[in-house]
């Protein structure tokens, strides 16, 4: 605010901001240090988004960008399914004149985020299911678009080596790269995370525990006449080409939070797990539970459970032993090595979901370029070398997993419900379930 930019006629500043998205988008921008500040100097530009998967977080993450601060316009969507499009419509149709999206920038079909990046948009919301992710925020990229993606951001190692590759392209675009893993944004975390790791009032970080026990998700049951990729779609949540198991859909959450505060990534993990209560037709293939030893290049360790069965004991959070004491991390407070409490949070801190908007928006208006990319793909790595410990029952090193040529989500070669999935039913309606000391994944 308040510096020379400011006087700018708001059509010079949008003008600007359509060039180097252009050139952005066609490689031609050599220096790119000026583009969003010149773009958003005072932050009073409107910036145009556009959404890529208009389900219920789609929906909502299009929500909470419209909700920061400065003027914002959703101006297109795209969906493979026309009953989540026009939900997305109806739900947001709110938001009034912020909700510029005619019906021929309304797009159906697995190619519709094509046209989305055809826009004019500045900003696009990546929200499909993960395993899509790569290809989606690789196209992003090549069009030039700010992005914000979900995490994960991927489901298999070739995904991450793609998000990995084109976010030093992004960094050379200069196109600000924000990851949903929202507790990085929240004060509470930060505050608690700020005083494990670089005040060390603990200590030494010597073990972590990680946890997403729950009793797991929706099944939308088969419908008569559904193709085998449209219930897959429908039901991604249980197909690892698509969702990558709940250690990586879900629990990527807790398991980030340790490596932000390890400052780095596991080596290795050896875990193991099945499926107790998932074995109907409508299970697909993913386990319902999940135990991981995670070592990281110190020596600590990292026990990580997730688990998907009704009537348990449920519990998210992370919590860590240092040399000096403890922390409940989720909860914000931290302990000496009595057992008493010698700092806690208090009350409020969260709403990461929505902070995590307000701060890339922010970010966007003030001229500076956030990038999260890279610790948002090897914490989505960490998650999947989990996972390959888990299906396999072997210990896997971490650059043994990450250079893994085997390819999980094929998604460049799939453009309509008619496409045949990477897994189908036997004639038992059942889908083939990794098993342990069998299953190859390296």
């Amino acid at each position: 605010m308040g510096n020379s930019s400011d006087q700018k006629p708001a059509s010079s500043r949008r003008k600007f901001l359509q060039t180097t998205g252009a050139l952005a988008a066609t490689g031609a921008l050599a220096s790119s240090a000026g583009i969003v500040r010149a773009a958003h100097p005072g932050g009073k530009d409107e910036i145009k988004i556009g959404l890529i998967g208009a389900g219920g977080r789609g929906s909502s993450a299009a929500a909470q960008a419209m909700n920061t601060e400065g003027p914002t316009k959703l101006v297109a969507v795209c969906d493979a399914f026309e009953s989540r499009l026009k939900q997305c419509m109806k739900q947001l149709s709110s938001y009034g004149d912020k909700i510029d999206v005619p019906k021929e920038r309304q797009f159906l079909g697995f190619d519709g985020y094509k046209k989305v990046l055809e826009s004019d948009c500045d900003l696009v919301i990546l929200a499909t299911p993960p395993g899509f992710r790569p290809l989606h925020f690789e196209a992003a990229v090549k069009a030039g678009k700010h992005i914000f993606m979900e995490k994960p951001v991927a489901v298999d190692a070739a995904g991450v080596r793609r998000v990995l590759d084109n976010n030093k392209i992004a960094k050379e675009k200069n196109l600000a790269v924000a990851v949903g893993l929202q507790r990085r944004h929240e004060k509470a975390y930060i505050d608690t995370v700020k005083r494990i790791r670089e005040d060390k009032q603990i200590g030494d970080i010597v073990s972590a525990r990680a946890l997403w026990n729950g009793g797991g998700v929706w099944v939308r049951p088969r419908k008569p006449d559904q193709s085998e990729m449209a219930y897959q779609m429908q039901n991604w949540y249980y197909f690892n080409w698509l969702c990558g198991d709940h250690i990586v859909e879900q629990h990527i959450h807790n398991i980030d939070v340790i490596n932000w505060i390890k400052d780095s990534f596991p080596v290795s993990a050896q875990g193991m797990g099945g499926r107790e209560f998932r074995d109907g037709v409508d299970h697909g293939q993913i386990f319902d539970h999940h135990f991981v030893e995670f070592t990281y290049e110190d020596g600590s360790q990292m026990f990580s459970q997730c688990r998907h069965i009704p009537g348990c004991w449920s519990s998210v959070g992370e919590t860590v032993q240092g040399t000096k004491g403890s922390a409940d991390v989720a909860k914000g407070e931290l302990y000496g090595p009595d057992g008493k409490s010698i700092w806690k949070f208090g009350r409020g801190g969260r709403g990461g979901h929505q902070q995590e908007h307000h701060d890339l928006f922010a970010a966007l208006r003030a001229g500076k370029v956030p990038n999260e990319g890279d610790y948002g793909a090897m914490s989505t790595m960490t998650a999947i070398l989990g996972r390959m410990a888990t299906y396999s029952g072997k210990h896997i090193k971490m650059k043994d997993a990450l250079a893994s040529e085997i390819v999980v989500s094929p998604v460049d070669q799939f453009h309509s419900y008619d496409d045949t999935p990477p897994v189908t039913p036997n004639k038992n309606g059942k889908y083939p379930v990794p098993i342990p000391g069998k299953t190859s994944i390296v």
